[in-house]
């Protein structure tokens, strides 16, 4: 999408916005410095609530099955409501 957006001092492009999930007001809600080691980050929403769940790259030392990005169709499939409104973004 090459939207690029700033949050927390940190770059992030906008991968994926599946039916309008992307919610700056609901991210700064959620977001902690938790997040700040992941390559990506997946919103996904269910019950009204956004969920946030960081992923690495393939490469990424800390990469495992559970948290490699090449494996993010499989959590969205697996973990979230089906055809749940979600969003990707990649830390720059």
């Amino acid at each position: 999408m090459d939207i690029e957006i700033i949050y927390d001092e940190k770059k992030y492009e906008i991968l994926k916005n599946y039916r309008e999930a992307y919610n700056l007001e609901e991210i700064q809600k959620r977001y902690t410095e938790y997040f700040e080691p992941f390559d990506y980050i997946v919103g996904d929403w269910a019950y009204g609530k956004l969920r946030l769940k960081g992923f690495y790259k393939e490469n990424n030392k800390n990469s495992r099955d559970l948290n490699n990005y090449k494996y993010v169709d499989n959590y969205l499939k697996n973990n979230c409501s089906n055809d749940c409104r979600y969003f990707v973004l990649e830390k720059k």
